[in-house]
């Protein structure tokens, strides 16, 4: 299950348990309407209630969506205690160009993503 907030320039996602397929085109249908506006968009993804995602996610996320978006981005801050987490969004800097980082703190995170 996923909440999605949204500013004029942030979309501000939290997952709590599973991260599906479903949770995932719901963050995709939010994210494709913000790109429409002429604002930078920078994400803030709070998991650190994600207890686990499903493998087609994975797939759906780093195949289709990265690819298609890779310069729409500004910045993308993730909120995570899971060092493997923290490596995935590190390796997910190769597929888009936005300034990405991994923070422990939600409020820090939120506080760079939004400056």
């Amino acid at each position: 299950m996923i909440t999605i907030e949204q500013t004029s320039t942030l979309l501000n996602v939290a997952v709590m348990g599973e991260f599906t397929l479903a949770d995932f085109k719901q963050f995709e249908e939010h994210a494709l309407q913000k790109l429409n506006t002429p604002a930078p968009v920078n994400l803030l993804f709070d998991l650190r209630a994600m207890i686990n995602y499903s493998v087609d996610v994975a797939w759906e996320e780093i195949v289709f969506f990265g690819r298609e978006h890779p310069h729409d981005f500004a910045k993308i801050a993730v909120v995570t205690d899971d060092q493997w987490i923290t490596w995935q969004a590190w390796l997910s800097r190769l597929f888009v160009d936005a300034d990405i980082r991994a923070f422990s703190d939600y409020k820090e995170a939120k506080f760079w993503v939004a400056a």
